[in-house]
């Protein structure tokens, strides 16, 4: 997967469902995507949080693109949102660890990111960057993703949704390579007051439930195999 700045729950959900992640690193960068922005629950409103970047571009890779300096405003406009959500002293020292940290490189900063993140949500699966294998670095697409299951020897394959349109069966079959998705479920948990607001950034889960609920909240998603 692609580094996101704070993902929805169902990343981490896809997260929980496997035990090997390659952080997808090496692939270009999407503009007006999720890799430097995401939701948060502001006055009761589905509100954008957007990580500055410099130099940003869909002809560069995502580890070639650095952080802007707006990392302390955001940490601001988090604690002001969210001071009074039950488990923000829990969850601020993590926000805190991550948005000051020094690392200015895009896809180094946001797998820190998640990582610190999953150590919070108690996920360990081995963890990859897509840069550091040693797969045929001209390859795009599908054939990609073949490239690096082969070489860590996966014999399961599993993605989000979106992912669908995506990905041939016959091509993973080939390969001796299950192809399947995780289908998210939303879950919802008590926020400031109704209506519940979907689909937020991570850090709403984490600031309205307690870590074992949160984990609790990630085991909600079917798996769904391509050969059903």
């Amino acid at each position: 997967m692609q580094p996101y700045f704070f993902p929805y729950p169902g990343y981490f959900q896809l997260l929980h469902a496997v035990d090997t992640f390659v952080v997808y690193d090496d692939v270009n960068f999407i503009k007006g995507g999720w890799i430097n922005r995401n939701f948060i629950l502001a006055q009761q409103k589905k509100t954008r949080l957007t990580l500055q970047l410099l130099g940003a571009s869909p002809n560069l890779p995502i580890n070639h693109i650095t952080v802007g300096n707006n990392r302390n405003k955001l940490l601001k406009t988090l604690q002001q949102n969210y001071a009074r959500a039950p488990f923000f002293s829990n969850v601020i020292p993590l926000l805190e660890e991550i948005l000051t940290s020094d690392e200015t490189n895009l896809a180094l900063f946001l797998d820190f990111s998640l990582r610190r993140t999953c150590d919070y949500l108690n996920l360990h699966p081995r963890w990859y960057l897509s840069s550091d294998l040693h797969k045929d670095h001209a390859l795009k697409g599908q054939d990609k993703v073949l490239a690096i299951c082969q070489e860590l020897g996966a014999d399961e394959y599993i993605n989000l949704p979106g992912g669908r349109s995506l990905y041939h069966r016959d091509s993973f079959d080939k390969m001796g390579v299950q192809l399947s998705f995780i289908d998210p479920q939303v879950i919802e948990y008590r926020q400031f007051r109704p209506p519940f607001l979907a689909n937020l950034s991570i850090i709403d889960s984490l600031m309205f439930n307690h870590p074992e609920q949160c984990q609790h909240l990630l085991k909600q998603y079917n798996l769904q195999r391509s050969s059903d």
